[in-house]
């Protein structure tokens, strides 16, 4: 645990149900007490991609049993928490029902203030839990299945201000595609991780999307992975037309190096150009080796200070939602109010529902 952690502070437990984890967390101030997790990734790989209503029904199956163990694992019980936190939005819209919902009923239950929280900022805010508190202002590349966006935040609990997102395929959905093509596992982030290893970077040059001078001036901070999805996969067709083997492990590292260079770059160019001496990178990609080693490598030539949680922090959670909802008791805002909606297409600029 990190130095600048502290065991004093509100006592909160978080839900996240926003896809197919079920995430149960449960923090005293800045310090992890429970992270328990239920996934229904394994339901949903024989379908290549998250099934909304399978989701859904496997957070009503694991919501108990999920909170049942965080309490067992943090060795408190429901009733001495000080306040609870939920994910409201963004995410899919039946997943986001089910956590709302029993947080609702707990907080009705015990008579606990509410706070219906976005997950993109619970995915900054979980960094204090590992590096204590967010430098003023902080600069956070959020990657994953659904998102990949560039975002500047003067306050966790109040302010998030975006700076650029993707204008189609996400990072992670873009690996997941490009798992499938080659023919590897889902989620596809972790086998063509793991594919990278053994393969050149440099084997193919795939195009980085948005990166050319004149998509720069209109699209400085954005992202774009379709085009280079399709890249790879005509690459793998017309190597499959010639009668030759396709060298997965090869274009598995060449795409992997063509996404998290364009990520990278425009992450410290983002720092720099909005005067930002730290960034942070979350979300499920975060946990990529590649992503993580070329952030290093690139922040330092900049004297730009590299914030990413441990792996499973990345991933959604539980522990990012009670992070933030302590924040938010911390720093005296007020709780959200108990008819509060769950709201598949939140913006980031809503930190608090």
């Amino acid at each position: 645990m990190s130095g600048d952690e502290t065991t004093d502070g509100p006592l909160v437990l978080g839900i996240e149900t926003s896809c197919d984890e079920t995430g149960v967390g449960i923090v005293r101030g800045r310090t992890l007490l429970a992270d328990a997790i239920a996934s229904s990734v394994d339901q949903h790989a024989r379908f290549g991609g998250v099934v909304p209503e399978v989701a859904s029904r496997a957070h009503l199956e694991a919501m108990v049993p999920t909170l049942e163990r965080a309490c067992a694992d943090a060795g408190v019980r429901l009733d001495e928490v000080d306040a609870l936190a939920v994910t409201s939005g963004p995410g899919l819209a039946g997943a986001l029902m089910v956590g709302v919902a029993a947080a609702k009923a707990l907080a009705l239950a015990l008579g606990k203030p509410l706070y219906g929280v976005n997950h993109l900022a619970a995915h900054v805010a979980v960094d204090v839990l590992e590096h204590g508190p967010l430098p003023t202002p902080t600069a956070a590349l959020l990657v994953s299945g659904g998102h990949s966006s560039l975002l500047l935040v003067p306050d966790v609990t109040a302010e998030v201000t975006p700076l650029g997102s993707t204008i189609d395929d996400a990072a992670g959905e873009a690996f997941d595609k490009v798992a499938r093509l080659l023919g590897l596992g889902f989620p596809g982030g972790p086998y063509v991780d793991r594919a990278a290893k053994e393969g050149d970077g440099a084997y193919v040059t795939f195009p980085r999307g948005l990166s050319a001078p004149h998509d720069m001036r209109e699209h400085r901070f954005d992202f774009s992975f379709s085009g280079l999805k399709t890249a790879v996969a005509r690459w793998v067709e017309q190597r499959e037309r010639d009668g030759q083997p396709v060298p997965v492990a090869d274009v598995a590292a060449s795409f992997q190096e063509a996404v998290v260079d364009v990520l990278t770059r425009k992450a410290v160019l983002a720092c720099q150009e909005n005067g930002v001496d730290s960034l942070l990178i979350g979300g499920g990609v975060a946990a990529n080796s590649r992503l993580r080693a070329l952030a290093e490598e690139r922040c330092t030539a900049a004297g730009i200070r590299l914030r990413v949680p441990r792996p499973k922090l990345c991933t959604d959670n539980g522990a990012m939602v009670a992070a933030l909802g302590a924040e938010m008791v911390a720093a005296g805002r007020a709780p959200s109010a108990l008819d509060l909606p769950a709201d598949s297409s939140m913006p980031v600029t809503t930190v608090q529902a």
